[in-house]
């Protein structure tokens, strides 16, 4: 008997820790964060404003842009009410984005801008997954092909076959960006390569600025693993993984495979946890239901 109450108080204990972490679920390391920083660039001046013009322009420009990049990756507009307080702005996604993974990425941008910069009388802040840019009417313009930022992995890979693999991948996306007009994303063997031009970019001079991205790349980043280059124009971004491109949405600048293992694992381990209770449940129940049975039977 004491056996009987022991056994039955603790399946009470397993049914009810099984129904307070039932909603438990991992969180999914896997998934690429878009709205990492990556560097920003402000000028120097500061808006001289003393009539708040230039504030609610590039408050209107702003408004702008955020609502359209629930519609598109891509946009360009014009706001203020003279051509001495005009501005320009414009927003762009990249390519592989959601509309609603384009808009949260957006979204962000102007806050940030206001944070970095100020009211600087131009600007440009770049995430993993979009950016933002804005200029007054009359600012010096720079060369599409301007070297902006540069990253380069720490891991150095020479002497393993990489570096063709590498260049024979950024051949297959500088034919894929034209294709695709302006934007391309595709894996050669463990190697991940991504390439995209600003949205008003013709495929002609895409394909030239993204050959240029790519010599960078070649130059500048050697031998490094993963790599991205930022021209005024556009950018590319690659990433070697010798265990093979992770399954499922991927950049140059997300997780590596060794967190998508450890979400795996967490996974396994989840689910074989999941069945050992389950099965102990039923245990319980067919223990619960003859106990029950024999009660009945003594009365």
């Amino acid at each position: 008997m004491g056996l009987s109450l022991k056994l039955s108080s603790l399946c009470t204990i397993i049914i009810l820790s099984m129904a307070l972490f039932s909603d438990l679920k991992p969180a999914d390391s896997a998934s690429p964060d878009y709205t990492n920083l990556i560097y920003k660039g402000c000028a120097r001046q500061q808006f001289s404003d003393p009539s708040g013009l230039y504030s609610q322009a590039l408050s209107a420009m702003y408004g702008s842009l955020v609502t359209q990049s629930t519609k598109t990756k891509f946009y360009k507009t014009t706001t203020g009410t003279t051509s001495q307080t005009t501005i320009t702005g414009l927003f762009q996604c990249r390519g592989d984005l959601s509309n609603n993974d384009c808009y949260n990425c957006v979204s962000r941008l102007p806050v940030l801008s206001g944070k970095l910069c100020g009211k600087t009388i131009a600007a440009r802040v770049q995430l993993s997954g979009c950016y933002l840019l804005y200029e007054i009417a009359g600012f010096a313009q720079i060369s599409g092909m301007e070297m902006l930022f540069k990253t380069c992995g720490k891991n150095n890979v020479a002497g393993t076959g990489f570096e063709e693999r590498r260049d024979t991948a950024f051949g297959v996306m500088q034919n894929g960006v034209v294709s695709g007009h302006g934007f391309y994303a595709t894996t050669y063997e463990s190697v991940y390569v991504l390439g995209q031009c600003e949205g008003d970019v013709g495929d002609s001079d895409c394909s030239g600025c993204i050959k240029n991205a790519l010599e960078k790349a070649q130059v500048e980043c050697g031998s490094s693993s993963s790599g991205q280059i930022y021209l005024h124009k556009c950018f590319i971004g690659y990433k070697y993984y010798p265990n093979g491109v992770p399954k499922g949405p991927s950049s140059p600048s997300s997780s590596s495979g060794s967190s998508v293992s450890s979400s795996s694992g967490k996974t396994v381990a989840i689910i074989v946890g999941g069945t050992a209770g389950l099965g102990f449940l039923i245990i319980c129940l067919l223990f619960v239901k003859n106990l029950m049975k024999k009660k009945y039977d003594d009365y």
